[in-house]
């Protein structure tokens, strides 16, 4: 049976392309890049090469790319050097539905002496800017906001608040992670000073990530050893994965308007569909402001894991708004954050898609997972005393 991949923003498939231009990478054109012989300078020019791609795609000069090993340690880099250049200060501002690699370092500096704000969200995902703009002092130093929300989809408005951080002299960092090659990305627009994101969502090898670093701005590196990136990275580059993260840019930028028509067309049919069979469902997050492959949608009274069990035995692959922690059921905190009841966050299911998803594997998705939720719901007591669709809510356990 055929894999129907819907989990796209946890990681995607390598390009074939991408996998044709590391391969000679393993093999024949094994030089170090860093050689003085010419055998590791052709090597050394590939990853030029890959440098210009990538800038390409994000809008950027090739030397405001430093290539790393992953989104996490770009945000960690980031936001480490962003304190150690302003040691004088000691607040840190981000929100309360970032990715882990910001979430649990910002947790960590609370227990270093650093105070940090986390912006909370509306029931849409949605940030308020006024509190934002209010959040900002003479003691800030560094702001660290995810471009596009990785459960939801929802995209936060960076560039104005990297606006308001450099109105006061505050430096700006973003978790492009989602975002870049799913909408368009200019760096020269804008004032955000570092900007991260990892190979492996844009069908690039896990194992790969950028962090841009706009020119001019004080960079303290967080890995040292060596030459490589110009002092600002140590560490002989991986560079199979370089060539790979370089081309899946060039076909991300090729793909953008995909993304926004095409994978946007299947992601509302699925979304449209599943809600109008369904009762007792609905989307979390920002319908309109948000990226165009994802979809986080709940069905109330039922837990996510058992909805990806059963879609499991179809092949079909999502991913869940909760986690299984110590035998407790805790729903993401993307969703506490957003205030969705726990009767829904516990239901959800976030689908992620990508280009090479085909509306025949989405009809597929549509057919199969009414009757799992029906079969779920059939099973749990919370759902024959509490749904209206049922006509028998119980009023006496509420």
């Amino acid at each position: 049976m055929k894999t129907i991949y819907l989990d796209n923003n946890a990681t995607t498939q390598v390009a074939p392309e991408v996998l044709e231009t590391m391969l000679p990478y393993f093999s024949e054109l094994y030089g170090n890049p860093s050689s003085m012989h010419s055998f590791g300078g052709q090597v050394s020019k590939t990853i030029q090469h890959a440098r210009e791609n990538v800038a390409s795609l994000i809008g950027a000069d090739p030397e405001e790319i430093i290539f790393t090993s992953c989104g996490t340690e770009s945000d960690n880099t980031a936001i480490m050097s962003a304190l150690s250049v302003a040691p004088d200060k000691s607040h840190i501002i981000t929100s309360r539905v970032e990715h882990p690699a910001v979430k649990v370092l910002c947790e960590h500096l609370t227990q270093r002496g650093y105070r940090v704000t986390e912006l909370p969200v509306d029931r849409d995902g949605r940030l308020d800017m006024e509190l934002f703009e209010n959040s900002l002092s003479r003691d800030t130093a560094v702001v660290s906001l995810m471009w596009a929300n990785n459960e939801t989809g929802v995209i936060f408005p960076v560039e104005r608040a990297a606006q308001l951080a450099h109105e006061r002299g505050i430096l700006f960092h973003t978790d492009a992670v989602q975002a870049v090659g799913k909408i368009p990305i200019n760096m020269r627009a804008n004032n955000i000073d570092m900007l991260s994101f990892s190979g492996h969502k844009l069908h690039a090898p896990k194992g790969i990530g950028v962090l841009y670093i706009r020119k001019g701005t004080r960079f303290l590196p967080f890995m040292l050893g060596g030459h490589q990136e110009k002092g600002r990275r140590g560490g002989t580059e991986n560079t199979a994965s370089i060539a790979g993260l370089g081309k899946a840019c060039q076909l991300a930028a090729r793909n953008v308007e995909t993304e926004n028509t095409r994978v946007k067309y299947l992601r509302d049919k699925l979304e449209d569909e599943l809600l109008k069979s369904i009762p007792n469902s609905k989307v979390n997050g920002d319908r309109t402001n948000r990226l165009p492959n994802t979809t986080n949608i709940s069905f109330e009274f039922i837990e996510g894991e058992g909805i990806l069990l059963l879609m499991d035995q179809f092949n079909i692959c999502a991913s869940s708004g909760s986690a299984c922690t110590s035998g407790s059921l805790q729903p993401s905190h993307v969703l506490r954050a957003m205030g969705v009841p726990f009767t829904m966050a516990h239901g959800s299911v976030r689908f992620s898609l990508s280009v090479f998803n085909t509306e025949d594997e989405i009809d597929f998705v549509i057919n199969k997972l009414p009757p799992i939720i029906a079969r779920l719901r059939e099973m749990s007591p919370y759902w024959k005393t509490e749904s209206p669709v049922c006509g028998i809510r119980d009023t006496a356990t509420q």
